[in-house]
């Protein structure tokens, strides 16, 4: 029940906060290891989160895990997911992004529980479409929203977090990362999510 109004039961993880106020915060993620999978959304009927079941099912949220030890994963938050680049079409299925005959793809990524500390650690997935990675220390402009992830509000929040970054003299380093706290079924208002943009 608890999880319908937002409590996050999961691991999270760590960081500091370099910096807060007006809105967002400067964080500095240590290092972690994580496992993503890179899709184009049409392999799933067209949607952006199709990725979510092949991560789910490698650590093993709908019983056996589909890794080669095999080994029980324990869930962690935030789901995070971004937009590839663009790829030359290749079938008839047009996705919203894409237009002008190309299609995008998307990476979501798990991070692992901090128990694994290197890529080798963790147990080897049966799906070569999962890859497990080393996430070296990362610094973020981030700014924590409820609600929603619908691509008009992820967009403004871009939006107005890179300005404000920029106005506040932050070099930005790449292209924005969505993470999301709670599974669907939460209801909207006790949704914790965040835009997350790499800086210096």
């Amino acid at each position: 029940m608890g999880m319908v109004f937002g409590k996050i039961a999961v691991e999270t993880p760590k960081y500091t906060v370099a910096k807060s106020g007006d809105g967002y915060e400067i964080r500095e993620y240590p290092p972690a290891v994580a496992a993503e999978v890179t899709y184009d959304p049409s392999e799933f009927k067209g949607e952006k989160d199709g990725g979510f079941m092949v991560l789910a099912k490698y650590i093993g949220v709908f019983g056996k895990p589909e890794n080669q030890k095999p080994e029980k994963i324990a869930m962690t938050a935030p789901v995070i997911t971004k937009e590839g680049e663009k790829i030359a079409m290749t079938a008839p299925v047009v996705t919203k992004e894409g237009g002008g005959g190309e299609k995008k793809t998307m990476t979501m990524q798990f991070l692992l529980p901090e128990m694994y500390k290197k890529a080798e650690d963790a147990p080897r997935p049966t799906d070569e479409r999962v890859v497990i990675k080393e996430e070296g220390g990362r610094k973020y402009g981030v700014v924590t929203f409820s609600g929603t992830t619908a691509e008009s509000v992820v967009s403004e929040k871009v939006k107005k977090l890179r300005s404000d970054l920029e106005r506040d003299g932050f070099k930005i380093t790449g292209d924005f990362v969505l993470a999301r706290y709670n599974p669907p079924w939460t209801l909207p208002p006790f949704k914790t999510n965040e835009v997350m943009i790499p800086v210096e």
